[in-house]
């Protein structure tokens, strides 16, 4: 697979790379890479003809945005690059964005329009730009109506913020009934959604499969590796030092599961037979 193997988005005209380049991990913070190494990962990544760069205002407190939209400068292609964001969570709890969003402010967060309206404007200043070709609603806030999240995301299209939207991390029946909603008014819908999918997180295939495609939507996997459990890079035997892998993470419960390790025997046996990285017989 070539990152330059472009394809829409969803049911779309927003061309994409097969693989896009995630930022999470851009920025200060214990497992995270400092500016020249996210430099190098950028420079390669674009190298390789990648277009679609995703990041998120939580990340590394705003500085993932921040770094992101210093890259894109210097490098002289926005109009080449496919910038994903998010909104959704509290800014209060990183110094940074708590700074910025008034911590302790129960409406700089979730997927009210009051907090919309604030996120996509401190997002853009930090990334320096006019415009975001992706905005996501990085979850649900299990309070705002659907109604409201469309009207408000679809304000931001008319206004040239945004060109598109998608959902992350929502339950099926929320996509669908965006999706529905914005096919019957002839409004600006999700076009894509964002869930943990990998070997050892496959729950979206019952439910929010079926829904992206009655909905038009893509699926953009986030952690296809679990967190770097199937690169093959872990021991069953041991388990200290494993990085983000290891005590509190943002990849919920450990990937350290008897079920997960006999998935990952299998993995490995299958790279053995066709002489290819645990990381990339994943991916595929």
């Amino acid at each position: 697979m070539s990152l330059t193997d472009f394809r829409t988005l969803g049911r779309s005209g927003l061309v994409v790379s097969p693989l896009a380049l995630g930022t999470m991990t851009f920025g200060p913070g214990g497992w995270n890479a400092d500016e020249q190494t996210a430099r190098t990962l950028f420079d390669a990544y674009r190298a390789a003809g990648g277009n679609f760069i995703d990041t998120a205002d939580i990340y590394s407190g705003g500085a993932s945005e921040q770094i992101v939209g210093k890259f894109i400068r210097d490098s002289g292609a926005r109009d080449k690059i496919v910038l994903a964001t998010k909104f959704a969570f509290n800014g209060s709890a990183s110094p940074l964005t708590a700074q910025q969003a008034g911590g302790g402010n129960p409406n700089a967060g979730g997927a009210g329009a009051k907090n919309i309206h604030r996120a996509i404007d401190a997002s853009l200043t930090r990334l320096g730009t006019d415009y975001v070709d992706l905005y996501w609603m990085h979850i649900w806030d299990g309070v705002t109506p659907v109604e409201e999240i469309l009207q408000t995301l679809g304000d931001l299209v008319r206004a040239g913020k945004i060109r598109y939207f998608g959902f992350s991390d929502m339950p099926a029946w929320l996509a669908v009934k965006a999706a529905t909603i914005a096919s019957e008014r002839r409004i600006p819908g999700p076009i894509t959604m964002q869930l943990e999918y990998s070997l050892v997180a496959r729950d979206i295939e019952s439910e929010h499969m079926p829904v992206a495609r009655e909905g038009g939507m893509g699926i953009m996997p986030w952690s296809p590796l679990a967190g770097g459990f199937l690169s093959g890079k872990y021991k069953r035997e041991d388990t200290s030092n494993t990085g983000r892998l290891s005590g509190a993470n943002p990849f919920g419960d450990s990937k350290f599961a008897e079920r997960n390790w006999d998935i990952l025997d299998a993995l490995k046996a299958v790279a053995a037979e066709l002489d290819r990285p645990a990381a990339q017989v994943a991916l595929a």
